[in-house]
Formats: C-alpha cells, sequence, structure tokens
C-alpha cells in the first residue's frame, strides 16, 4: 500500500495545535463518526458487527469519512475503539447488542497480570491499513487524527472485564496492590506508545491519548496512576514523521483540577470536558499548550439559534487568538448517538463564522 500522500489543502486544526495563526477557529467532534448519522447506522450493518466493522479498513475508511462528507470538519479521527491493543493482549473482547465492550479474560490475579505482555502488533495492522487507506481517500482535504486509550483507562477495562459505575475492582487492586496496578500500567504505557507510533508510520498527522476514567481517581492517586504513564507514552511517541511536526492531544475527562499538570505532560494540546471555564484555563496555561473543547454535547439538543449562542459563548470565553495560543473547538465529550444530523450543521455553520468574525473585529 502506497504511503505517499497528497499534501494537506486544510492545515487549520494542525496550526491550531501548534499554537500557530489560523483564519478561524478549527473543529472537529469526539465520535463525530457514529449512530447518530443514518450512513453510519447502513455501514454497520452491513458490517454485521461493531468489530467487524472496526476490523474491516474498507468500511473502517468508508464511516471515518462519512461526516466529513456531511459536515465541514477540519480534521478526520481514525474510526477505532479504544480496546483493539488489550484485545491484542489476549483479552479476548466482544461487543454484545445494546451492551457495552466484555474481555473474556480479565486481569484478576497475579497470575494473569504477571503474564501481561505488549501485544505482537501485527494483531493491530487492519488498524495501520485502516490509517493509511483512509489518509490516502482523503485526498490531502484535512488531517487524519490517530488515538490510543490512556494507561489508565485500558486498565479499567482489562480489570473489571467491562465498563463500571464505580471501578470496585480496578481500584481495590490499585489501593491492596500498587504493584500489580503499577505492572499493568507500565506495559500499557509501552503497549500504546508503540502503537500510536505505528499510526504516524501508516499515515497519522495528529495523535491523541484519551484518558476517559482519569476523572475517577483522586487528586495524588491521578498523578500517580495515570498522568504519570501518559507522560511516558508521550515520551516515547515519535513527535516528527518526514520532517513534519505530529501534534499531541491529552484528554481526561474531569481533569480540569489538574490542568496546569497536564499542560506540563509534553502534550502540545489538553481537552478540555464541559465543567472547565476555557478563559480561565487559558489564563492557567498560558503559551504552554493550545486547549480543546469544550461545548456540553447535550447543547445540540436544543434549536439552532441556541446552538448558535452556546457557541458564540463558548469562543467568546476563550477570546481572541494571539500569538502562542491555540484553540480547536470540539464537544466536552463523545457525541451523543441521539444527536439530530442537523444540529451538526448549525454547530460546524457558528463556529467557522463566528470565529471568522472574531479574528476581523
Amino acid at each position: 500500500m502506497s504511503t505517499t500522500f497528497a499534501p494537506l489543502k486544510n492545515d487549520t486544526f494542525l496550526r491550531a495545535l501548534l499554537r500557530q495563526p489560523t483564519d478561524y477557529t478549527p473543529l472537529w467532534l469526539m465520535r463525530q463518526a457514529g449512530r447518530y448519522l443514518p450512513e453510519y447506522r447502513a455501514t454497520r450493518a452491513k458490517a454485521g458487527s461493531f468489530m467487524g466493522l472496526a476490523t474491516n479498513p474498507d468500511y473502517a475508511t468508508e464511516v471515518t469519512l462519512q461526516p466529513l462528507d456531511r459536515y465541514a470538519l477540519d480534521a478526520a479521527i481514525l474510526f477505532s475503539d479504544i480496546l483493539t491493543v488489550p484485545d491484542a493482549m489476549g483479552l479476548g473482547l466482544s461487543f454484545a447488542e445494546g451492551e457495552g465492550p466484555r474481555f473474556a479474560h480479565p486481569l484478576r490475579d497475579e497470575q494473569a497480570v504477571r503474564a501481561l505482555q505488549a501485544p505482537d502488533l501485527s494483531k493491530l495492522q487492519y488498524v495501520f491499513d485502516a490509517v493509511t487507506q483512509i489518509r490516502r481517500e482523503l485526498d490531502g482535504r484535512v488531517p487524519l487524527i490517530g488515538f490510543s486509550g490512556s494507561p489508565w483507562t485500558l486498565a479499567c477495562y482489562m480489570v473489571e472485564g467491562g465498563g463500571s459505575d464505580d471501578f470496585r475492582t480496578v481500584k481495590t487492586m490499585l489501593y491492596d496492590r500498587p504493584d500489580l496496578m503499577h505492572h499493568i500500567l507500565s506495559v500499557n504505557a509501552a503497549s500504546v506508545a508503540a502503537y500510536l507510533n505505528a499510526q504516524i508510520d501508516a499515515g497519522a498527522q495528529a495523535v491523541m491519548i484519551f484518558d476517559t476514567w482519569g476523572g475517577a481517581l483522586a487528586d495524588g492517586v491521578y498523578q500517580a496512576f495515570s498522568l504519570h504513564y501518559m507522560r511516558e507514552v508521550i515520551r516515547q511517541l515519535k513527535r516528527e514523521h518526514d520532517g513534519v511536526k505530529i501534534p499531541c492531544i491529552v484528554f481526561t475527562k474531569g481533569g480540569g483540577l489538574w490542568l496546569e499538570e497536564i499542560a506540563d505532560s509534553g502534550a502540545d494540546a489538553v481537552g478540555l470536558d464541559w465543567t472547565v471555564n476555557l478563559g480561565k484555563a487559558r489564563a492557567r496555561v498560558g503559551d504552554k499548550v493550545a486547549l480543546q473543547g469544550n461545548l456540553d454535547p447535550n447543547v445540540l439538543f436544543s434549536k439552532p439559534e441556541q446552538i448558535r449562542a452556546e457557541v458564540e459563548r463558548t469562543l467568546a470565553s476563550f477570546g481572541k487568538p494571539a500569538a502562542g495560543s491555540g484553540h480547536v473547538f470540539n464537544l466536552g465529550h463523545g457525541i451523543s448517538q441521539f444527536t439530530p444530523p442537523e444540529s451538526v450543521t448549525a454547530l460546524v455553520e457558528a463556529v467557522h463564522q463566528i470565529s471568522r468574525d472574531m479574528r476581523s473585529r
């Protein structure tokens, strides 16, 4: 498969991440390729299952491009799942209809934890093939984001065996046997770094680390068991490919309390959920990192004029970009599957128009 790609026609997203001037505020959405789009649901039905979709590069390419064909978004994000890495470690991932992910072999005892090893990346070749295929079919329209779950977030699923309301099993291991938890996180950090670097080699132009469950940790525990291992990932990341800088975004849902520490992680940008005031966050990080976020996803259930008003409020909160600052507009978490597709049209148009107007004042 050729890895010679068309030149980039719209680099606004990458420029914002690198805190360079942009004509407007770029926009993409977490889970932008997903169940809220009827065309996604049709492709998923063809694939037969979520994993059938995620493991087939043709289908993964198709659904990655669907939101870009419908909306003037400024970046594509690889269609995949954060749990592909533990699946490749042999934990036996499955998705039952109407339920979340399940692992057949969760890490529940010392023997299982000590046996854990970084996966053979050839088991994830379908992801890298999808990255290259998507990048080729984008034809330089917008940049492609690769991603992974954070070491801690992956560990939550690996120990719990699936999703959890209270993280009782994984936190019991963390407090009772921190040595075992550190072993899991160390293996995960090496695995995530190798996985993201392989995505970069395959064509990803930016990478994002999703620390979905970092906010479930106590202060002090977060730094030792989540942030430390994201720093390890970032330390091992390729920051350039073919002479081009590859920006890295870190997003801890519920992590606003630790913004300054996350901004010191070595990442180029920090994602924020909707509980954080963007203007205050900008003042707190200075010119250290760009910021991404942070509209409440539920705003998209309101009327177009209300969506526009909330966009204006969010952009005004960040303020007019200046030298050394950068803002990528996004939701504070993933888009809901129940979102009306026309609400996203209103959102994209409002972000682009209002942010252009702000720069011209």
